[in-house]
């Protein structure tokens, strides 16, 4: 049994996030938000980027909100050459402390809801939530998108918080390695691409990845399927599972999503385990810019030969 195994069969019964706060999800809606702002167990925590920057006037922030932009707040940092992967616990740890986060809080991220990519950054901001052990959180579904266009209050200055104590019980169970990605080829557990079609197939690759094409044996979920840049939502439970089970992924079979830098791998991750209900997803965040790195692992159009 692998460490991903291992790790399911101990936090299977606490796996999913608590619904703690007046039927809070993993997804809430822009008037939950509003309804709840003002709660002291409740902290919103705004991850958009370049706000200052923005037509949006005097007033570009959510009232009660907390700002730490996910491009430059400290989420993810390159470690050994790979970008993008959860920063030491110490350090993320002290992030989640600067913005006044405890263990008895509820937190609500909200990106801007623009697309799928974008969404992103607060699917990943979840997860690290749910890998540092901290189940009461949310992210608002279709961003600052839906709370501006149900006429939420806004503000001029974002929340300046006091620092807080923030205790971490790591949930390994929704983290893979590669070596968890290694024992998957042999032991069958599903692998999940979460790129765009033409990366999947090795048409074309990120800057980050050190050669085209994907993990043998994986199927692709693009992550522009979990969610509408149209309406500025995410899939609906019944969608998800149309989804999955088009490309044979079942709902309570373990399952690891990969991307690039593990930032669209969290949106199928979170599609699969929090909109979906599957306790065995876990997500891999050194994704193809870490499994590229060495020549020896295999690749599905196989590694030209240099």
């Amino acid at each position: 049994m692998n460490r991903i195994n291992i790790a399911i069969a101990a936090l299977a019964a606490s796996a999913m996030p608590a619904l703690a706060h007046d039927g809070a999800g993993p997804l809430v809606s822009a008037q939950w938000v509003i309804d709840h702002a003002g709660n002291d167990d409740i902290v919103i925590v705004d991850i958009r980027a370049n706000v200052e920057n923005t037509d949006l006037g005097d007033s570009p922030y959510i009232e009660g909100a907390v700002s730490a932009p996910y491009n430059t707040a400290g989420w993810r940092t390159e470690i050994d050459g790979v970008p993008g992967k959860i920063p030491a616990i110490e350090d993320v740890t002290g992030l989640i402390e600067s913005l006044g986060i405890d263990n008895d809080d509820h937190v609500v991220i909200v990106p801007w809801g623009t697309d799928s990519t974008e969404f992103g950054s607060a699917t990943r901001v979840y997860w690290t939530f749910r890998y540092l052990g901290h189940d009461d959180v949310s992210i608002l579904d279709g961003g600052w998108r839906q709370y501006d266009a149900v006429g939420g209050a806004r503000v001029a200055e974002p929340v300046t918080a006091e620092v807080s104590e923030f205790e971490v019980t790591l949930n390994e169970a929704v983290l893979a390695t590669t070596d968890d990605v290694l024992a998957a080829l042999d032991d069958g557990t599903k692998l999940v691409d979460g790129r765009p079609v033409e990366q999947f197939r090795g048409e074309t690759k990120s800057p980050v990845a050190a050669a085209p094409g994907t993990i043998p044996g994986s199927v692709n979920l693009p992550h522009s399927e979990f969610y509408s840049a149209e309406f500025a939502l995410f899939a609906q439970p019944e969608t998800v599972q149309a989804l999955v089970e088009a490309v044979g992924v079942r709902a309570d079979e373990a399952n690891i999503t990969f991307c690039n830098t593990g930032h669209w791998a969290s949106v199928a991750w979170f599609g699969l385990s929090e909109v979906l209900g599957n306790e065995q997803s876990a997500m891999y965040d050194g994704s193809m810019s870490e499994w590229t790195q060495d020549p020896a692992r295999p690749l599905d159009p196989p590694r030209a030969i240099q």
